[in-house]
């Protein structure tokens, strides 16, 4: 039997911080966004976030619920941003139906925070492979033992797998690459730079695509 009472309410108002790691103006934007994503991104590595790589990806099902995980961002250039994962994947059925996702992210010890919107495409075989081959063995193993988002009884079902698949593999010199798993490329059209602010009037610019290819660049209020 399901216990319907209520915890009690926990109070968090209290936890709230001022963002005074600096500004944004517009008069330092570079007006290709990807340009100043990459010097985003350099500042978030030289600050040693950890994972810096790191975005959630945001996709809808068929009843408009959103899903949201965190996945790694492995390349970006001006085609779009690049991960990978099991094509059976909920995310990856859920592209499959709506391909228009959502990228963030989270560098908070920097107060910044970027999102993308855009359309996520299907990466070529030879790309994914390319990629997969750069990935460490075990990494490989697991994408070939995992039935990513099914449901498995126990943990040791699934340590068993790959104990037997690496058993299977010890011979075998470079490992195919698994027909349900490969990448997505999401090609931005838009993008938002986001910077805390003090007294919460927070610096927010967003970049939108143009038919002719171009980006506007719009000042946001907080």
């Amino acid at each position: 039997m399901i216990n319907s009472a209520r915890p009690d309410s926990m109070d968090l108002g209290h936890l709230r911080r001022e963002y005074l790691k600096g500004g944004l103006n517009r008069e330092d934007l570079d007006s290709d966004p990807i340009a100043q994503f990459d010097r985003w991104f350099v500042q978030a590595k030289n600050a040693q976030i950890i994972d810096p790589n790191a975005m959630t990806l945001a996709t809808v099902n068929d009843n408009g619920q959103p899903s949201q995980r965190v996945v790694l961002l492995k390349s970006f250039d001006h085609h779009g941003f690049v991960f990978y994962t099991n094509l059976e994947s909920t995310k990856a059925q859920q592209i499959a139906k709506n391909a228009r996702v959502s990228l963030h992210f989270g560098w908070l010890p920097l107060d910044r925070q970027v999102i993308i919107a855009g359309q996520a495409e299907r990466l070529s075989h030879k790309e994914a492979l390319t990629y997969f081959l750069t990935r460490p063995r075990e990494s490989q193993i697991a994408a070939w033992i995992s039935n990513q988002s099914q449901k498995i009884s126990t943990r040791q079902i699934l340590e068993q797998k790959f104990a037997e698949f690496k058993t299977k593999f010890a011979t075998t010199g470079q490992l195919s690459l698994p027909s349900f798993w490969g990448g997505y490329r999401v090609a931005p059209s838009e993008i938002e730079f986001w910077q805390g602010r003090e007294n919460r009037l927070h610096d927010r610019f967003l970049y939108t695509v143009t038919t002719q290819g171009k980006w506007d660049i719009d000042r946001l209020a907080p």
